[in-house]
């Protein structure tokens, strides 16, 4: 009887695993005209061998397949976009058919659909997009509003870097605060004093926010970038629940619809107007506001604390920084700078945009979605399937940069030493869903590293002589510095 049994079990055991992998075996294969590329293997796909630099693959196998390759994750497949023309094509000039997003269940589940940045390419996203991009004019972006409140933020900026005496210290806080302060400034019409209640409140959970979501994950893409819809989670929660719901009630209160004060008072104004049937509602003011802040803090103080950690590596472009600053701003180190100084700062433009090459900080972007069949190079991208621009990819093309890998300004200057903009710089993304607050994000790097340049030299902590090395960064949600503390001598 016990051999019976024992193969009566073996019998039962091999029709559940033919159950089970049939289904999957016949998901598994390639649908017809996709991309080619790396299938990995049944279940995980291709996970196993990315590891914490997914992108970097990306661009090998790229080698092999071609500059657009269909990639297994998990049990889905992705498309991975890897040079600057086929992002280009499938971005820009196909865009009403690839700007849709993936839908992830705890994104759907938390945010019912509503924000900015992770919401399906729809009417009411066009219509979102469409009001957040025209008040956010109305509030100054791109104007000299916007500048002197950025200058203004500066003041405060310098006086905290100032306070710290010439000690050993880490800028991140800092940074957060003032940048933060601007985003302030356009949401609820006024600045925070940075020991303000609600004002530390507020950086505190976001900190917490970037700590969390810095940190070195193993498993980092199961089919979804999964630590960007950690990071939403998380920031969803403390937006919605707490912070700001107070201050949307006395918005509320002392509302007046002929004196609009800031991006609340706007956003009311319009649900007032459409009362009935609309998309502007109060959960989607909560979380558009979330997303205004997630994606207008962390890109402009990452992108500032990889440039000081690039001057402390290469000193020698803090002085040619400096040397710039100092011939224009003729006056000294206590007159503002400004927009209108740019055209006069070639070196400087360079830095910052090879800054903005050398790191990129979300490699992978935010990922796309098709909305319907869309073609290639010659390939179909059937209808649902996610989209990942390998922007990594684009800045570092071998065919496009001399030695990728260094950290060149000079590579941004014509013979002459006048800067040359790149448009295979991209790292607020292109297209319809390119970053909201580009030009907001591009300012205040600008004025913000001139005017620490302008006030002070930075220098690697003595007591910590080992500096983290240039290359290595934070896989979590953005490629960000690993932490570093800094001496600024006041000039």
């Amino acid at each position: 009887l016990l051999p019976a049994y024992k193969l009566t079990i073996t019998a039962k055991s091999k029709i559940i695993i033919i159950l089970f992998l049939v289904p999957e075996v016949c998901r598994y294969k390639r649908p017809k005209n996709m991309p080619p590329g790396p299938r990995g293997i049944p279940f995980l796909g291709i996970i196993p061998f990315v590891g914490m630099n997914p992108e970097q693959a990306f661009m090998q196998w790229s080698k092999k397949y071609g500059p657009v390759i269909t990639v297994r994750m998990g049990r889905k497949d992705w498309v991975v976009l890897c040079d600057h023309d086929t992002i280009h094509q499938v971005l820009v000039k196909q865009s009403t058919v690839c700007s849709g997003r993936p839908k992830i269940p705890i994104v759907s589940e938390l945010s019912k659909g509503h924000g900015i940045l992770f919401a399906d390419y729809c009417e009411k996203w066009k219509s979102q997009r469409k009001f957040g991009m025209k008040t956010l004019r109305e509030f100054g972006v791109g104007k000299k509003c916007t500048e002197d409140r950025v200058l203004e933020e500066v003041d405060f900026l310098c006086n905290e870097i100032r306070s710290k005496n010439g000690k050993p210290f880490d800028i991140q806080d800092i940074m957060c605060n003032a940048v933060s302060n601007i985003i302030m400034n356009i949401v609820i019409g006024r600045r925070c004093n940075y020991d303000e209640t609600f004002f530390t409140d507020v950086i505190s959970r976001f900190t917490k926010c970037l700590e969390i979501t810095e940190q070195r994950w193993v498993g980092l893409y199961s089919g979804v970038h999964l630590l960007f819809y950690m990071q939403f989670e998380i920031l969803y929660c403390f937006f919605r629940k707490e912070v700001f719901e107070e201050v949307i009630k006395e918005h509320e209160k002392n509302f007046d619809g002929n004196n609009l004060r800031d991006f609340i008072d706007a956003f009311l104004l319009e649900m007032k107007k459409n009362e009935s049937g609309s998309e502007f509602t109060y959960i989607q003011l909560l979380n558009y506001i979330r997303d205004l802040f997630d994606g207008g803090t962390e890109t402009t103080v990452s992108t500032s604390r990889w440039a000081i950690l690039c001057m402390l590596h290469y000193p020698e472009t803090q002085k040619k920084l400096r040397n710039e600053i100092m011939t224009i701003i003729v006056k000294g180190p206590n007159t503002p700078a400004s927009m209108s100084h740019k055209s006069d700062m070639p070196y400087t433009c360079a830095f910052i945009q090879e800054v903005l090459r050398f790191r990129t900080l979300v490699p992978l972007s935010v990922p796309h979605k098709v909305n319907e069949d869309a073609t290639v190079n010659g390939y179909t991208i059937p209808k649902g399937v996610t989209v990942s621009p390998n922007l990594w990819a684009v800045h570092n093309d071998p065919d496009v940069w001399d030695e990728p890998s260094k950290f060149k300004p000079e590579r941004h200057l014509d013979d002459k030493g006048n800067f040359v903009q790149s448009n295979h710089v991209i790292p607020f993304s292109v297209g319809p869903r390119h970053c909201l607050g580009e030009q907001l994000a591009r300012m205040e790097i600008f004025i913000f590293l001139i005017s620490m340049i302008q006030k002070f030299e930075f220098l690697p902590d003595p007591n910590e002589p080992d500096l983290p090395e240039i290359n290595h960064g934070t896989n979590g949600a953005a490629f960000v510095p690993l932490p570093y503390k800094i001496v600024a001598n006041q000039i």
